[in-house]
């Protein structure tokens, strides 16, 4: 898995790669937690790389969607593989997280 993160003021273009799986969700967290205490940060993450996630990368994606809602920002997932894309489908996580 690899984060990357470029900001301009409180927009922030992350680009995840690879699988976010049980090995790497505490690093993936990591990665992130300059975009969780962001004051109204606006980001978009590219997860046209993103291979897999498993539970544990979901629970992340949701904690950054908790902190994002608090902060008053908003948090947008791109170009996600189909396959990948249903696995937020059926846990409901495309409910909670925006996807386009």
């Amino acid at each position: 898995m690899k984060v990357t993160i470029n900001q301009e003021e409180n927009k922030y273009s992350v680009t995840l790669e690879g699988r976010v799986d049980t090995t790497n969700a505490d690093q993936f967290q990591k990665d992130v937690a300059v975009l969780m205490e962001a004051s109204q940060p606006d980001i978009e993450i590219d997860c046209s790389a993103m291979e897999y996630t498993s539970s544990q990368g979901l629970r992340v994606f949701l904690q950054l969607q908790k902190n994002v809602t608090a902060h008053q920002g908003k948090l947008v997932l791109t170009r996600m593989q189909p396959h990948v894309k249903e696995v937020f489908d059926i846990t409901g996580f495309s409910n909670i997280i925006k996807i386009v």
